[in-house]
Order: C-alpha cells, then structure tokens, then sequence
C-alpha cells in the first residue's frame, strides 16, 4: 500500500507501419479479454475485494462489454494518455468486468417509471407481489364451493395455488438471460422474445391492456361503493344528515385520491403504498373470515352442490367455479415489471431476491385464501351471495357485529382499492410515456408526467360510469386473459430455455400449457353461453344498475330485530329485508337480491 503513483505520459506519436508492437498506457487486465499488450505492473494479490449490487452501476436490459472482444486497443493518434489508477486498484478494475458486466446504459430506460428505480429488494418485491397478487376478488371463492363442493373445491383450490406458483418462477427465470445479456423489464417484451414480435404482441397485448386497465376501472368501482358505505355507517352512528352523493359523484371523489397518489414517480417510489395495500388486504379478509366463523353457521345451511337446469348449463357452472378460483390468483402481468427495479450481476442476479419475496408474500397470500374459501363456505354454505363474503357480512350479520368493525372492515377494503390502482396503473404509465420518450428523445417533464397520469385516472373513471355493464362481460374477457397466467410462461419456458425434448422439464410445460389454454378456451365459451342465455343490459351512462359486491347500508341503523321481526333464530323471514333493499338505494340489482332469497 505504501507504493507511490506516478503519471506516466506518452508522447503523442503517428500510427505507422512498424514490427514492433505499439505501446499502450497499461490497462487492467480481465480474464474475459485477454490483453494483446504487455504491461511493467503486475496487479498485487491478497486483496479480496467484496461488492454489493448498486443502483449506480444500474442492470440495463441489454449487457454490453466496454472492452472489444478482442481484446485490443489501437492508438489514437495526437491523444495524451495517462495512467491514473492506482496499482492497488487493480485487482478492483478486474474483478468489476468480471462480476458485475460493466454496461452502457440505455437511457430511454432511464428515464421510465418502471426502470427510472433499480436500487429493489426482497422486501419491496414482497410488498408489490402481495399488493397485486390479492385483492377482493379473493372474496368469491366462497361461491365456487357452492358448485364444486367441499372436496372438489380445496382440490381445485390447491392445484391452482401450486399451479400458478409453478409459472411466477418460471417468469422470474425468464426475466435475464445470460446468453445475450438481456434483461425482460415487461411481460410484453418476454413474450415478443418468445413468440416473434407480430405473434407476441397479438396474443399478450390485450390480456395486458385489460388486466391493467380493467383492474383499475374496478378498483374505482370497488372503493367508491366502499367509501359511501363508509360514509353512511359513520353518519348512522352519529345521527347526521349529510347531503346525499350520486353513484357517480362517489366515483369522482375516489378517483380524485387515486390520480393524487399516482403521482409518485416510479415503482420503487410507491413500496410504502404497496406495503399498506398488502395489510388491507390480509386485514379485511382475515376479519371477514373471523367475524363469519365465530358467528357459527347459519340455519338450514346445506354444503350439497348446488346443480341446477339442464346438463349444459350444469356445465358451464362447473367452468364459472373453475374461473372463480382461477381468476383469485392475479399479479403475473406485475411480476417482470417488479423484477426490472432490482440491481443485477453476475455474482448477485435479481432473481435471488425476487424468488424470496415471492415466497414469503405467497405464503401470506395461501395463509389467507384457505381460510377464507373453506371458513366462508363452512359458516354459509349454499347461502353465501353470488357477490361473495363482504356481502354476507353485511346481509346476515349486520345487526349482531359492531359498526366499529363494519365500518373498521369498509375503511381497509379502500385503502387497499387504492393502492391497488396504484401498482396495476403503473405499467399503463410506463408504455404511455415510452410513446413520448421514442419520439422526443427525452424524458417526460414533470407537469406532462402529471398530465398523462390525470388522463388515465379519469379515464378509468369515464369508463366505470359510462359502461357499467361490462362487469357482466368480465367471464368472457377474463377467460381471454388467463393464459397470461397459467399459460403463456409454460410456452415461453420451452421456446427461451429450449429444454431436452421429452425432459420432465419440456414435458410438464407442454401439459401445462395445452391444459391453460384449453381451460380459457372453455372459460369463454361458458362467458358467450352466459351472455347469449341470460342477455347483456347495455345500460350506459347508468352505474346505480351495476352488480356490484357492495349494498348499501343506510339501514344499518334501522334495528331489524325489533321492527322487522328478523333474529339469528329467523333468518329465513325476509320479505320485508328484501323490500327494504330494493327501496333503499341500493347498489344491490333486483336478481341479486331474489337470488340470496331463493337460496
């Protein structure tokens, strides 16, 4: 350590014809480019030299040397060189080109809200993971037993857990490439590696554009509904009055909080927003869950699959549990995107703290999913709503829960709405402000970062008003959607990885990819068989008319049990709960209020 350093400078000199070999400044050396110049220093050994992956030196999507793979050098005339690093630095410079891929950068990348941030961990992968992997549509499982029955339904349940399971660590795999260097930030650009451009881009970019934007649209959907019910719980505790909001006017005050929050940055700027969304979740499920178990079951309650109308509409109710089952496992589209903010080497591949976050989340998700599905159909059974658990907390147990946890249970499923808009929201973000970057050559300023976010966030809010009917298309378009899950990554294993032919490995991602496709090839047929039996009511522009897992509960503070003659011993007398429901404003349709009566 004690060695002096001493510039050496070269004099400038033409390039000419000679036998001799030209001198260089000396350069370290790297066991990948081996060097065609000799060097007077000899880098000293002993120096073990530890890294830790770095934001600085980034993990762009396409690895590229700063050495030329021959290895050689040729002078530039008319340029002083000079040697500056230290000979104690040496063993550092060679073992970087190794380790870490010394890489340019692409600024393009740089400058988008998905891989603006690559300094991710397991923790924030966890948190994202578990945000976009659960939410409430988790809360229909219940309904799926109805038809598949208790033994049926956990099968179902299980195979689907694992199934999925299987594909998130075929995409994290899938997400470098260390053949060419390549990092997939986005699920679109896997599959175009994968399938071609024309092909990929025909089979994923609607399964995308809907997740995306159809998850949203719903979250908007889902917390306004909540937050009136919010409001209404609250003021019926208090005795108030307050002015009553139309249907629509709730809408426009939560997207108005959603298009705040998404103003954040990038990915790795909305970790803690996740991290909430992620504990609402398990919050609101758990306690449904609990408070629907300790209540015990309700009376004349029957667990004998429920099968009814001719063989082919026994059918396709089957499929539906299928889908409802297979539709409560969400978050693929997400998962590329989350891998892209983490830094990446050779030594420390992103994959590592990927795959870890995924299985804690993952083991939260099954410690939550389980419980719900089979204590929900337990204390239920045939009699759950076709709307799931948040709606049998409300119906049937109303009057016998605190309003503390009603509206305690109201205020986690917003929050966790909202963060969910957040993290499904960000690849639409991203893909419109990569238009912008492809054209200009720059980055997005602030205020046309803030513009573009505003313009999707109402635009979300135009479609859940002006087009409330395409929750009854949401079988249809969500079978559609299916292979980008249990699907697609089978197919992009085999076509990336080339596995032996007729290897485990090749042949149980062929099974499993046929057997996705199918089932969305039959998921659907039964949306079709559903629109064209039971019809579409083109109702724009008309949200109150919407099915929705909500009711209104501005009868809460109405005592049932003393003027409507209803108790837990009489549950089944409901004729005047029914007319109350159909009277009361409420965000339940007139079939889904003959259907918790004929069951």
């Amino acid at each position: 350590m004690g060695d002096s350093i001493e510039p050496v400078e070269s004099t400038p000199t033409i390039s000419v014809p000679s036998s001799q070999p030209h001198q260089t400044a000396p350069f370290s050396p790297s066991t990948d480019h081996p060097q065609s110049t000799t060097t007077t220093t000899k880098p000293k050994t002993g120096h073990e030299i530890t890294f830790s992956s770095s934001p600085l030196v980034g993990s762009p999507d396409r690895l590229m040397t700063s050495v030329p793979p021959s290895g050689a050098r040729t002078p530039t005339p008319n340029i002083k060189s000079r040697n500056l690093t230290p000979k104690f630095l040496t063993p550092l410079t060679s073992f970087s080109k190794t380790a870490l891929h010394f890489t340019k950068l692409d600024p393009t990348d740089a400058w988008l809200p998905i891989t603006e941030s690559r300094n991710g961990n397991a923790f924030y992968a966890a948190f994202h993971t578990l945000c976009a992997g659960i939410g409430i549509q988790a809360l229909i499982l219940p309904v799926a037993f109805t038809v598949l029955g208790w033994a049926w339904g956990v099968i179902a349940l299980t195979l689907a857990f694992i199934w999925q399971l299987y594909t998130l660590y075929l995409l994290v795999n899938l997400h470098e490439s260390p053949e060419n260097g390549v990092r997939y930030s986005r699920y679109m650009q896997l599959a175009k590696a994968a399938f071609g451009v024309r092909l990929g881009r025909f089979l994923a970019k609607f399964s995308i554009v809907y997740l995306s934007l159809g998850t949203c649209v719903a979250s908007i959907i889902i917390g306004a509904s909540t937050l009136k019910i919010f409001f209404q719980i609250v003021c019926a505790v208090d005795r108030c009055n307050p002015e009553k909001l139309t249907v629509a006017e709730w809408y426009l005050v939560f997207t108005c909080g959603v298009v705040l929050f998404s103003q954040l940055p990038n990915l790795n700027s909305i970790a803690g927003i996740s991290l909430i969304g992620s504990v609402t979740a398990l919050g609101y499920c758990s306690t449904i869950w609990l408070v629907s178990v300790s209540k015990g079951r309700l009376p004349n309650v029957s667990y004998n699959p429920v099968r009814v109308g001719s063989s082919v509409t026994k059918f396709f109710d089957v499929l539906n549990a299928l889908g409802i089952i297979a539709f409560a496992f969400r978050g693929h589209n997400l998962v590329l995107e989350i891998q892209a903010t983490m830094p990446t080497s050779k030594v420390h591949p992103s994959q590592v703290p990927m795959w870890n976050g995924i299985k804690v989340s993952y083991t939260l998700v099954a410690m939550c999913l389980f419980p719900l599905a089979i204590g929900g159909y337990w204390a239920y059974g045939h009699l759950v709503p076709p709307s799931g658990m948040l709606t049998a907390l409300f119906v049937y147990h109303s009057q016998d829960v605190a309003k503390s946890v009603l509206g305690f249970t109201s205020l986690l499923v917003i929050m966790n709405a909202l963060s969910t808009f957040q993290i499904y929201g960000m690849p639409a973000f991203d893909e419109m402000e990569s238009k912008y970057v492809k054209r200009y050559k720059k980055p997005c300023e602030w205020w046309q970062r803030m513009i573009i976010r505003a313009l999707f966030g109402f635009t979300c809010f135009f479609l859940g008003v002006a087009i409330p009917f395409l929750a009854n298309l949401a079988g249809l378009v969500g079978g559609i959607a299916l292979p980008v899950t249990l699907a697609y990554p089978c197919f992009m294993w085999i076509r990336i990885k080339k596995p032996k032919v007729y290897s485990p490995m090749w042949l149980l991602n062929w099974v499993l990819g046929v057997v996705g496709m199918i089932l969305s090839a039959f998921l659907i047929s039964a949306g079709v068989y559903v629109v064209i039996h039971e019809g579409v009511k083109f109702n724009f522009f008309k949200p109150t008319n919407e099915r929705t897992i909500l009711m209104d509960t501005r009868k809460l503070s109405h005592n049932y049990e003393n003027d409507k003659g209803i108790t837990n011993e009489n549950i089944d007398v409901r004729p005047s709960l029914e007319q109350d429901l159909l009277n009361s404003d409420s965000l339940f349709t007139y079939e889904e209020v003959k259907g918790i009566k004929k069951n």
